[in-house]
């Protein structure tokens, strides 16, 4: 593999393999693609996901460190859930998580949806509440009034799994 530079070629050396492999292949029109250094995830972060058998099903979420993959919080499994709210349930404990520990560092997420009900305060799901998903949903009320009762500095970014793979919090069971 080569590069363009040698600052990006130093700033590949400090990332994780997977994060470089395919960025740099040749193509019919160049011989190289010039990887932006922009264009990889920031390491000091966390990285949260859920994982849900079924829609709507045994749900967990949890958080880890984005460079070591070390777990920081698991919650689940859950008998009935789906994984909107699981998304949304990592991201915030995510952000009291690292609130508790007084660090601003970003929080990335795969899901559009759970970032949208983490600005809005809010969550629209079709799940209804049950016996069975009660514990669940007593969760979702006490992260709105989390939400409601807290601010933060913490990015919430999107994870380009596209581009860099699964997100290291990612269950792996696709």
């Amino acid at each position: 593999m080569s590069f363009e530079t040698r600052a990006l070629a130093e700033k590949a050396f400090e990332m994780n393999a997977w994060s470089v492999i395919g960025k740099n292949k040749a193509t019919k029109e160049r011989k190289s693609v010039e990887i932006d250094v922009n264009d990889f995830p920031n390491f000091d972060s966390m990285s949260v996901d859920a994982a849900c058998s079924g829609n709507p099903g045994i749900l967990e979420y949890r958080g880890v460190d984005t460079k070591t993959g070390k777990q920081s919080f698991h919650q689940g499994p859950f008998p009935q859930g789906t994984v909107n709210i699981g998304e949304f349930l990592a991201i915030v404990h995510g952000l009291a998580y690292l609130q508790q520990r007084n660090s601003k560092i970003p929080i990335y997420s795969d899901s559009l949806t759970a970032r949208k009900w983490v600005k809005d305060k809010a969550i629209k799901t079709t799940l209804q509440r049950t016996a069975k998903n009660d514990a669940l949903f007593q969760l979702v009320d006490r992260a709105l009034i989390w939400l409601k009762t807290h601010s933060y500095e913490n990015p919430i970014l999107t994870w380009k799994t596209k581009v860099w793979g699964e997100i290291p919090a990612d269950f792996g069971r696709k």
